[in-house]
């Protein structure tokens, strides 16, 4: 793609933004009267102190809170961790095939404690609406009946007794990679018929410190109601409550990398509320009670997701455990039908080549020959249009006092020369998609994450780690982060400028400055995107570079 076709791009880009926020995105907004009536009237009653009540960080640090605590181990293939007894929280993973940066062998930690800064738990249990039935609250101390450690095939049972004739139970199962299912139990050695709502609930005490805030990727909370798709940004939870009702669905939290959902059973008719107390909060409890007959019990199951962003992983986990949507936890974009396959191919490509670069370099190459005839199309006109530029000259210093002779001259050379002018336009357009599509496909990619490429670049993740400012590590000095501008940023920059010697140059003086100036312009700005985008970006240029010269080879024009 030529400088000045990227320009066009980037401006259209921009307009089909715009125009997309302002007539097709969905307004977030409040629906209280989809609120079950039943729940409405009687919440000034409702028991539940995890829900309700305001929360207290006490900001220790999340070592001296496991240490302290009565836990019980939770391990598979794919995380570790443990759940507290206090409350019978799942407060407590690590993912242990991810590594939180490549210095170190330390373990991605998700879910911390409670009383912790960056405390990130999920707790499941009962609210009675109504009645002082005294149910578990995040203080009660549960009890241990049998295993205790958290296993595949291998699943714990926790016992409370409120000391009324009612024994609360949680059987917590796990899978070999990343799904929990919890089946709550209560039995009722009461006399009389009693009623509780199941709910379970995410809490964040913060936002995450790394959060990455870019419009390109959802970080925050996220929901799928009755096959509708929502998204909400911590600040929209900070400004307002935000309720919903659905039959079927599931509700969570996610990052960039990771996310944690809690997926109520079909058919169950539950209200979800994201709101922030003190703390961000992602609910659901279920409109219709659960009876607990005199002498018996009664039962209700959750499944809690709690996963690294492994697109195979949720993949079959969407397939498998017929999760509408979980999919989409991983953010595709408006162009996920160009997006989800063209990450399939590159993830083929990566593992044929063994290196994530080679494979970004191979898709590149691919994409190239796909738009091979488009572009040529348009860079044989372009060429044509460089090379009739003494002749434009020529004709408007003939007819510079007679503009409307002068167009007609001007489009009748564009005749004899089987010109069009707009012919760069139709190939930017249909590139558009693609264009996004591989930048947003890297730019999420977990399977990117930690991937090297040759040499100094050791995470194509993150931005190039050299710069120009130390003469890339001659000079024995760490310069500030905006200051932070490698080789392969460079290496682009100076391929766009090489396309823009190939291009013909705009006509008006104040144009030809400002596409002089958008080389610099994009290597300072792509300096800090991740270098797997670079790498395309460069790699991209260097092709179209290649296209470009042959063609304007082999074009001849005849101006007189």
């Amino acid at each position: 793609m030529d400088n000045k076709n990227v320009f066009i791009a980037i401006a259209l880009s921009m307009s089909v933004l715009l125009f997309w926020g302002a007539f097709f995105e969905t307004p977030r907004q409040i629906d209280d009267k989809n609120i079950s009536n039943q729940v409405e009237k009687k919440k000034e009653s409702i028991i539940t102190p995890s829900i309700n009540e305001r929360q207290i960080v006490k900001k220790i640090s999340r070592k001296s809170s496991i240490d302290n605590s009565k836990r019980i181990k939770i391990e598979n293939n794919n995380i570790v961790g443990s759940l507290s007894l206090k409350g019978g929280l799942i407060d407590d993973i690590s993912f242990k095939n991810h590594k939180q940066n490549l210095e170190n062998n330390k373990n991605v930690e998700f879910l911390n404690p409670a009383e912790t800064e960056n405390g990130f738990y999920v707790e499941t249990g009962w609210t009675s609406i109504g009645s002082k039935i005294k149910v578990p609250s995040k203080d009660s101390i549960w009890k241990v009946e049998g295993n205790n450690i958290l296993s595949e095939s291998k699943p714990v049972v926790l016992q409370w007794n409120n000391g009324e004739g009612i024994i609360f139970k949680k059987q917590i199962e796990l899978d070999d990679k990343y799904l929990f299912k919890i089946t709550q139990q209560v039995q009722n050695k009461t006399s009389n018929q009693i009623d509780l709502y199941p709910y379970a609930q995410i809490t964040r005490n913060k936002i995450p410190d790394d959060i990455q805030n870019f419009y390109i990727s959802h970080e925050g909370f996220i929901g799928v109601f009755d096959e509708e798709l929502k998204e909400d940004d911590y600040d929209d939870i900070e400004e307002k409550k935000i309720v919903r009702e659905a039959n079927e669905g599931w509700i969570g939290i996610t990052d960039k990398y990771w996310m944690t959902a809690l997926i109520p059973k079909n058919g169950e008719n539950f209200k979800s509320t994201f709101l922030y107390q003190d703390a961000f909060k992602a609910n659901y409890i279920l409109n219709k009670p659960t009876l607990i007959n005199p002498s018996s019990s009664n039962s209700n199951e959750v499944r809690l997701f709690v996963a690294a962003k492994e697109v195979e992983t949720i993949d079959t986990y969407a397939a498998d455990q017929n999760i509408e949507k979980l999919d989409l936890v991983i953010d595709w974009g408006w162009f996920y039908f160009f997006t989800k396959p063209l990450f399939f191919i590159i993830d083929y490509l990566f593992k044929f080549s063994g290196n994530f670069g080679i494979a970004i370099v191979l898709i590149t190459i691919g994409i190239r020959l796909l738009f091979f005839p488009l572009a040529n199309y348009s860079f044989r006109s372009m060429a044509k249009m460089k090379a009739v530029q003494p002749e434009m000259v020529r004709l408007k210093e003939l007819h510079k006092e007679d503009k409307m002779k002068l167009q007609q001259e001007m489009m009748a050379l564009y005749r004899k020369e089987k010109i069009n002018p707009a012919s760069g336009c139709l190939p930017v357009l249909i590139q558009i998609p693609f264009f996004f599509a591989i930048y947003k496909m890297l730019f999420i990619s977990l399977e990117m994450r930690h991937q090297p490429f040759f040499g100094w670049i050791k995470d194509l993740s993150a931005q190039d780690p050299t710069s120009l400012f130390n003469i890339f590590g001659l000079i024995p000095w760490d310069p500030p982060s905006f200051l932070i501008i490698g080789i392969w940023p460079i290496l682009m920059g100076a391929s766009m400028w090489v396309q823009q010697k190939l291009n013909p140059a705009p006509a008006d003086p104040i144009q030809a400055k400002i596409f002089a100036f958008f080389p610099i312009f994009l290597t300072v700005i792509l300096a800090s995107f991740p270098s797997g985008l670079v790498v395309y970006w460069t790699v991209n240029n260097i092709l179209t570079i290649a296209q470009q010269w042959v063609i304007m080879k082999k074009t001849t024009v005849k101006t007189r």
